[in-house]
């Protein structure tokens, strides 16, 4: 029996990178999968985002461990469409147990340069999506008297800001927020918040043309096999000599604060950053 054997858990950001890796792992510990992605393209993000051939293939990973899958689009940004796909996926499934507050996106910009657009979508889905997530699911936490598990993916750069991407911080600053300021609030009901803040993850919001030229605009067009080289500024960046970690390192924690496992622990924010957090030079 896995650990997490009858629950159902929520999952936004779903289709690919972390949102897959988180949804099809909670499914193959006994968990049934309700997720949201937009599948569309954001003007102001410089990497294509998630298609639907992208949410059918997370379906069908998920159908395979044996577990329900009611995958559907929905804007993060919109909290009707959010909450009426939560609403349709309880209704079907009976209950609700986890929430993962994963959908988010990247641009990059110094602040006094950026459009309103791009400041506005990045506060927009970052952590007004959030807000929706968590406005949306846990009444069915509340209502299902059980208590449960929310885990908001914030970044390692609301901790450590840098330069360049300010919005981003921002919006993953009020993430860590939203996260200890709800867990004082529901922790009445053995409802538990807890925040990750992962360093870079190897997923397309990372690994493209124009971020790579963000770390290593010495070179004219830096390659994924640059960034993994020992010398290279992604690796730089970590105490662990490793340019990034991958959606499943942050998945394997995802699970441990989903489960009973990790019962007490709530209000906390967790790094998994390769040692960013700690790096001095």
């Amino acid at each position: 029996m896995g650990q997490l054997e009858g629950r159902v858990a929520f999952v936004t950001g779903v289709a690919r990178g972390q949102g897959r890796s988180h949804a099809v792992r909670l499914a193959e510990e006994g968990a049934d999968i309700i997720g949201i992605d937009v599948l569309q393209d954001d003007p102001t993000v410089h990497y294509p985002l998630a298609t639907r051939a992208d949410l059918d293939e997370t379906a069908s990973l998920i159908e395979k461990t044996g577990r329900r899958a009611l995958l559907s689009r929905a804007d993060i940004r919109n909290l009707a469409e959010v909450t009426a796909a939560v609403d349709r996926g309880v209704a079907a499934l009976g209950r609700l147990d986890v929430v993962v507050a994963n959908a988010g996106i990247f641009s990059m910009g110094a602040l006094l340069d950026l459009d309103e657009r791009t400041w506005q979508d990045m506060i927009d889905v970052n952590l007004t999506g959030a807000w929706h997530t968590i406005k949306a699911a846990v009444p069915h936490l509340r209502s299902g008297g059980r208590g449960g598990s929310v885990i908001m993916i914030s970044s390692g750069a609301a901790l450590m800001p840098p330069r360049g991407i300010g919005h981003y911080n921002a919006a993953k600053a009020g993430v860590v927020a939203l996260a200890t300021t709800l867990a004082q609030e529901v922790g009445p009901e053995l409802i538990r918040v807890n925040c990750i803040n992962p360093g870079n993850v190897d997923t397309p919001m990372i690994d493209n043309d124009v971020t790579r030229r963000l770390f290593m605009p010495q070179l004219e067009n830096p390659t994924r096999a640059d960034a993994e080289k020992p010398n290279s500024n992604y690796v730089a960046v970590n105490v662990l000599p490793v340019p990034w970690v991958d959606p499943a390192d942050i998945t394997e924690l995802v699970l441990f604060l989903a489960s009973d496992a990790s019962r007490h622990i709530t209000g906390v924010a967790v790094p998994v950053d390769a040692g960013y957090l700690i790096k001095k030079n």
